[in-house]
């Protein structure tokens, strides 16, 4: 029930839905009635409820196909989002483009059903394989159902998270299905005679007779954005770039330090990241996890790809270096241990903290990268909320890091905005993944002069061993930091309680201790900033939503790429 109330009930979605599929229905009884009431058709007219049907799908097909190009303009998105995210949820574009998908695809079934009736109850003199294969109508239509089925069955999450290069490919096809459908109804496939009406002088058919539909008139200025974006982007992207650092992380992850004089960013957007010597074609999206005072742009990555194996390979920091940190993490041994004799030869130096370096007389080797970006994320709007809760799982935790970095600085310059209280909530799997992001925290941490500004909480969810265990009740007695993360605050073990955590906050807040200087009478905005899996992210947003009250005001925002 709180599902369905969530996604079907609520006035905003209630307006989307009655606008999105009005739109629909509305766009399918005018095709309907525009075909079965034109005189000048009335040869197809006795076709009857077939003919219709596929005309009425047909222009609906035609307006989603300009709608699905709208939430991939991502240059368009990032600069009105600021300006409009009261009107419209610009964080949930590829939300939208996947609605969009699904009732094209339902469209496209009731449109080509219709249209195989309409060949078998023949009025033409033509074989329904001629009409098939031989006329724009049928060949395009037959091309973009086998690109349909390409791209819908490569975007499914499984198929996508095990092989991006498939989903990333396939999803270019678009090009070919946007050609596709702009010269469906060219030719003389709709026309007032049986026999076609061609003419050797172009456009090679007779306008008198044949009737193309001229929807495409109005459905390309999508596809003409959408192409003029893409062109800025390859040039945008092409500016200089240099690799300077690599650094590698016990948990596995790379940290990418790039420079990029023309990139300019606000903390908490993403880019995507391409290596010509990897793939000429890919481009890959990662958060940044730099703040944007940093003399530098960063991303983290983890090897849990083709793509990005072989980039760790190509930097040095393949398998056996990997592993050898992550074995020194897991027994808990000292950082400055010289990696340089299990290395294999990697060029790997002794790093500070919790990470090694690729040697810097290798940078020369590095490979070249390119950036393109930034986009926007609901991570942005962090300072406009009074307390700002950031969840994050494993890896999910890379917008916190610039988000963190970013809180920082504005302490330090005295300009939080909004921003009274953070809670940081991190669930992680097993102690190795602590290791990249242990010196941010340990440096915010130590630079909050407020001690509540800023409450940190991190969850380990692996099973602990008997050794591990007992190395931290020994290390932990009466020690002022934490064994595992050397923060102050302690690690959590299990998984986290949503319903306390928010339950706990709605109370702290109505107390009126938690925020300081707060009135009874005045609103509170609570902020859930959350990237990770759908279901945790469900599960957290339930709670959010059912934490409100009329003086606080919880709002929920999903990390999306």
């Amino acid at each position: 029930m709180e599902y369905i109330t969530r996604e079907f009930a609520t006035p905003r979605r209630i307006a989307f839905n009655i606008f999105f599929y009005g739109s629909q229905l509305g766009l399918f009884a005018y095709g309907w009635y525009s075909q079965a009431t034109n005189t000048t058709l009335a040869g197809l007219n006795t076709l009857g409820f077939s003919v219709w049907f596929s005309r009425g799908a047909g222009l609906v097909l035609a307006y989603t196909g300009g709608l699905i190009l709208l939430p991939m303009l991502r240059n368009v998105i990032r600069v009105i989002r600021p300006k409009l995210t009261w009107a419209f949820p610009a964080d949930e574009n590829i939300w939208f483009h996947r609605q969009v998908a699904y009732c094209m695809a339902f469209w496209a079934m009731v449109h080509t059903t219709a249209h195989y009736v309409n060949f078998i109850v023949k009025i033409r003199p033509q074989l329904a394989v001629q009409i098939h294969y031989t006329q724009p109508g049928g060949f395009t239509g037959h091309v973009m159902l086998l690109i349909m089925v390409l791209m819908y069955s490569t975007a499914h999450k499984k198929i996508r998270n095990q092989c991006f290069e498939a989903f990333w490919y396939t999803h270019h096809l678009a090009f070919f299905f946007m050609i596709g459908l702009y010269t469906h109804a060219v030719g003389c496939f709709v026309r007032d005679a049986p026999p076609p009406s061609f003419q050797k002088e172009f456009p090679f058919y007779s306008t008198e007779h044949c009737l193309g539909y001229e929807s495409w008139r109005y459905t390309i200025w999508p596809g003409v954005l959408y192409f003029g974006e893409r062109v800025y982007r390859e040039i945008r992207a092409r500016r200089a770039t240099n690799l300077e650092r690599v650094l590698v992380h016990p948990s596995g992850a790379m940290e990418f330090r790039i420079k990029k004089p023309s990139f300019k960013y606000t903390a908490g957007q993403w880019l995507f990241i391409q290596v010509p010597e990897i793939s000429a074609l890919q481009w890959h999206p990662f958060t940044i996890t730099s703040a944007p005072e940093d003399p530098y742009v960063s991303v983290h990555m983890r090897q849990v790809g083709d793509w990005t194996h072989a980039l760790g390979e190509r930097v040095g920091a393949g398998p056996a270096v990997v592993a050898a940190m992550t074995k020194a993490a897991m027994a808990g041994m000292n950082k400055e241990k010289d990696f340089d004799n299990d290395n294999n030869g990697y060029g790997i130096t002794e790093g500070r903290g919790n990470f090694v370096e690729i040697d810097n007389s290798m940078s020369s080797k590095l490979p070249r990268v390119l950036i393109d970006g930034p986009y926007g994320a609901p991570t942005e709007d962090v300072f406009r909320s009074e307390v700002a809760v950031l969840v994050g799982a494993g890896i999910g935790v890379t917008p916190f890091a610039s988000i963190l970095k970013h809180i920082w600085y504005r302490q330090r310059r005295g300009n939080l905005g909004a921003l009274k209280r953070v809670e940081f909530i991190w669930v992680v799997r097993d102690a190795p993944s602590f290791g990249w992001f242990q010196s941010l925290l340990q440096e915010v941490e130590a630079a909050q002069t407020d001690p509540n500004f800023l409450r940190i909480n991190i969850y380990l969810t692996s099973k602990v061993s008997e050794d591990q265990l007992y190395n931290i009740a020994v290390n932990d007695a009466g020690a002022a930091y934490d064994p595992l993360t050397l923060l102050r605050a302690r690690t959590l073990f299990g998984r986290p309680d949503w319903k306390a955590i928010y339950s706990n906050l709605r109370m702290a807040i109505e107390s009126g201790a938690y925020i300081p200087g707060r009135e009874a009478t005045l609103k509170t905005k609570v902020g859930t900033f959350f990237c990770g899996p759908n279901n945790l992210g469900k599960a957290i947003r339930a709670e959010s939503d059912k934490a409100g009250t009329e003086s606080i005001r919880f709002s929920f925002a999903k990390e999306h790429f």
